[in-house]
């Protein structure tokens, strides 16, 4: 039987879409571009950019640092736009249980995902993109702006977006957070495709043409779960404290800004 295979690509318009497409196919499976630990987005929910505190106490429970400011900027930008990330996801995971379709959840865990990407980071580099994350978090590009610029490139999404601007100066991050998940993806959702009848993916569109590229090439799975041993560097608490004269300067920065504004 022919495998039926539909990328669908999330916009901020999708939702509709999306809907309407699962409800007339009624595929077999469909695939998310999430993983167990990114679950909660297809329960209705707040959009809710972390508090400081928040974000303190997960560093205390040992989350990654970088995945802890990463998310707190992602919010910011989604705050800004009024959007809620992976509303898309919810409304297909929805669907699919209205006829008792498979829902399966095809990313690469976002631990392993931000692990590699510190781990493959420079400790100058780390503090740098920390920096710039504070930094460019209070300095966003209005709603209209942000806006324009998801048009003028009309190959990406938001998330995407955000991470090639990012990438301008810190090139590893294009190939942890969207290569290597393009990979992982093409794989499982080649995998799960060779296993049902009928499959809809809803991915990214930062993530189609990276999908496209790697359908049906060879991908070492094992070694794009590998997290980077740690090295000796320098304590956590020594990062922290740079952290902290960053915030610093943004708030000074802001200031003048927000001063000159007057």
């Amino acid at each position: 039987e022919e495998i039926d295979i539909l990328l669908l690509v999330l916009l901020q318009e999708s939702c509709r879409e999306v809907e309407a497409v699962i409800s007339y196919l009624k595929p077999q499976v469909v695939f998310l571009e999430l993983c167990s630990s990114r679950v909660a987005v297809l329960t209705p929910q707040n959009l809710k950019v972390p508090t400081l505190a928040e974000m303190v106490d997960m560093w205390k429970k040992k989350h990654n640092m970088f995945g802890i400011l990463y998310s707190w900027f992602l919010a910011k930008v989604a705050s800004r736009l009024e959007v809620f990330p992976g509303s898309e996801f919810r409304v297909a995971f929805e669907e699919a249980m209205k006829y008792g379709g498979k829902v399966i959840l095809g990313d690469r865990p976002v631990q392993v995902t931000l692990r590699r990407t510190w781990g493959k980071m420079p400790l100058w580099h780390k503090i740098k993109l920390l920096y710039s994350l504070l930094f460019q978090a209070v300095f966003l590009p209005s709603p209209e702006e942000l806006n324009k610029m998801l048009k003028d490139m009309d190959d990406v999404d938001m998330l995407t977006l955000v991470i090639q601007e990012m990438s301008k100066e810190f090139p590893t991050l294009m190939e942890t957070l969207v290569h290597e998940r393009d990979q992982f993806m093409s794989s499982t959702l080649l995998r799960t495709a060779s296993e049902h009848s009928s499959v809809v993916a809803v991915v990214g569109k930062g993530h189609l043409q990276g999908i496209k590229k790697y359908w049906k090439q060879p991908v070492l799975i094992d070694d794009l779960m590998t997290v980077p041993s740690k090295k000796p560097t320098v304590p956590t608490g020594k990062i922290l404290v740079s952290l902290g004269i960053a915030a610093a300067g943004v708030a000074i920065a802001s200031g003048v800004y927000l001063a000159g504004k007057k």
